[in-house]
């Protein structure tokens, strides 16, 4: 890596937008106003930058690692703050982004040659953003390895009068922190492992795979992420060491493997916030989930006359199976609408409930346009009608924070490949109370208590719904790969990926005749297009001898796709390992396709 060499005229640390961590200079009317309050000259700024990238791995003659002072990055001069509010479902909503997917304003330079101050490597959130706030003079007390500090989840920072902090274009004002001294922050310049993309990509061995003589560049995380060497041991372990069927009162083998699979259990629940391990069933994939909810609960709960809601967003199989109840108990499929940027309209989706509606099934973010949709105020407005909701969490658990309780979920589902896990293995989680009141889908060992020829008795939940002998290795896989995810911290992803995202929307704009598909001011990893003169069969042909794997197609949510007059697009999806230099990549191959070469 190149080491930059900042001067104190640079307009800004990074080229990415959002919410910027450990290496955000002011900028422009901020650097003003911290120079007025007191803060450090320019020109220290820069020196201590220098100082801190030419530490990095990577960077040439790095001196010895130290630890980096957040103090010269801060100020504490009082400004006109944006609103930011932190939820469960985004740790934070997007400044940058007020009304397109970039404001011009932070847009970064976009060349195919970074320059000396072009930091493309080098994330605005290098290190780890975080919701930690540093040590820093005017804080309202100094953090300590006993305790740290976050923003509280509910915490708006748009309060007049008040003496913010400043995160770049995120103002946080002091009375808004509080202290938790009994939460460990996801990760940090304190913590064993900063938040490092290029050390991230190592852990993946696939990604040193070549293609047509060229370095895999992986863009196709939405339909399946790749794993990491953890996962990839784990389950080399378990066959080794563990294999066997479960029961752990059978014999030595058994009780490890019941362990392991418990275990996984375990991780899944505490992942999701889920109140207790009984409400976690494992099956084979988000679209197994959705079949046992809709086969199982559906059949008990829908009837005749009865409506079930969904979106226009949808994929395949969070619509097929409602299809399929509808059809065979008489009731009716309602679609909730969305506007020309890809997003829910909720005032038409309220218009949609009411007394016969028994269930809305959402997904959280969309397969094929990236939407982050409002899963929290589609819930509570369905429970005012009492009807249950079912969240697709399929491509929302490797971007952002998952937490049933506070969203109030009656049913989420999520696949483990989608997760840096293994295929063939998912999570159906169900408030225990609805598990109580659903049937078991399937028949067989088990899931029951006892059998004879007049009746059975079946267990409780989750062994009532997982009949016969389960995909044990995989879910301990799916257990290696949700502790892979916490070391790095789900906060830190989303931070990542929401800086990856602006600079390639920002990049891709660039490539004369492309067109984004989906437009939402919340997005997650998707950048789905079409390209002028092109079809996108072809496109992703041509990108995948360039060794750029994408996905082209109607990546199964047709309805959405004709909403915007399309049959198909070429999709690049994000993960944590990938960087601005394949996004980069991506750009040029387009070029050369665009120009004809």
């Amino acid at each position: 890596m190149t080491t930059p060499n900042l001067s104190p005229g640079v307009s800004g640390l990074s080229p990415h937008a959002g919410p910027p961590g450990a290496g955000a200079l002011l900028a422009g009317a901020e650097a003003q106003s911290a120079q007025a309050a007191g803060a450090p000259d320019p020109s220290l700024i820069a020196q201590l930058a220098n100082q801190f990238f030419s530490a990095l791995p990577g960077s040439a003659a790095a001196p010895t690692p130290r630890q980096p002072s957040f103090s010269p990055v801060l100020s504490v001069a009082p400004q006109a703050a944006s609103p930011a509010v932190w939820s469960n479902s985004l740790p934070v909503a997007p400044p940058a982004l007020p009304a397109s997917p970039l404001a011009p304003d932070v847009a970064p330079p976009i060349g195919l040659t970074p320059g000396p101050n072009e930091l493309r490597n080098v994330p605005s959130s290098l290190g780890g953003a975080r919701s930690l706030v540093p040590s820093f003079a005017s804080a309202p007390q100094a953090p300590s390895t006993s305790g740290f500090y976050f923003l509280d989840d509910a915490a708006s920072v748009s309060d007049a009068g008040k003496t913010p902090f400043h995160f770049g274009s995120i103002s946080v004002a002091p009375e808004l922190v509080e202290k938790h001294p009994n939460r460990t922050p996801d990760l940090g310049f304190g913590t064993a492992r900063p938040f490092d993309p290029r050390a991230i990509r190592n852990d993946f061995p696939i990604l040193r795979e070549q293609v047509d003589g060229r370095p895999l560049i992986w863009l196709d995380n939405a339909a399946t992420t790749q794993k990491p060497q953890s996962v990839i041991d784990r389950l080399a372990y378990f066959y080794e060491h563990e294999n066997s069927n479960i029961h752990r009162a059978a014999h030595t083998l058994a009780a490890r493997a019941t362990d392991a699979y418990e275990g996984a259990r375990e991780k899944v629940r505490a992942f999701l916030n889920a109140g207790s391990a009984s409400e976690i069933v494992f099956v084979r994939g988000t679209t197994e989930g959705i079949n046992l909810i809709a086969k199982s609960w559906g059949g008990r709960h829908v009837g005749a006359g009865d409506e079930i809601v969904v979106s226009w967003l949808e994929h395949h199989a969070n619509i097929v199976p409602w299809q399929q109840l509808a059809a065979e108990k008489g009731a009716k499929l309602r679609v909730i609408p969305v506007d020309d940027d890809g997003q829910i309209i909720l005032e038409e989706y309220e218009k949609l409930l009411n007394s016969r509606t028994k269930i809305v099934a959402i997904t959280q973010v969309s397969n094929a346009l990236g939407t982050v949709t409002p899963v929290r105020e589609i819930i509570a407005a369905a429970h005012r009608h009492g009807a249950r909701v079912l969240v697709d969490g399929a491509q929302s658990v490797s971007h952002m924070r998952a937490d049933v309780q506070a969203l109030d979920a009656d049913f989420f589902v999520f696949s483990g490949h989608k997760v840096f896990g293994p295929t063939g293995i998912g999570v159906v989680y169900g408030k225990q109370v609805v598990l109580d009141e659903t049937p078991p889908w399937q028949g067989g060992g088990n899931m029951i208590a006892d059998v004879t020829f007049e009746k059975t008795i079946y267990q409780g939940a989750p062994a009532k719904f997982e009949a016969g002998t389960g995909n044990i290795a995989d879910a301990v896989g799916l257990g290696a790969a949700i502790d892979y995810v916490n070391s790095i911290g789900i906060d830190n992803i989303t931070r990542y990926e929401h800086e990856l995202l602006a600079y390639g929307t920002r990049a891709l704009q660039t490539v004369p005749g492309l067109t984004i598909i989906g437009k939402a001011r919340h997005k997650a990893g998707v950048l789905s297009f079409v390209l002028d003169g092109f079809k996108t069969e072809e496109v992703g042909s041509r990108l995948s001898k360039e060794g750029i794997a994408v996905r082209s197609g109607h990546h199964c949510a047709q309805p959405i796709l004709r909403r915007f007059g399309l049959e198909s697009t070429v999709r690049p999806s994000l993960a944590p390992y990938n960087t601005c230099e394949d996004l980069d990549a991506l750009v040029t191959a387009l070029l050369r396709i665009k120009a004809g070469r």
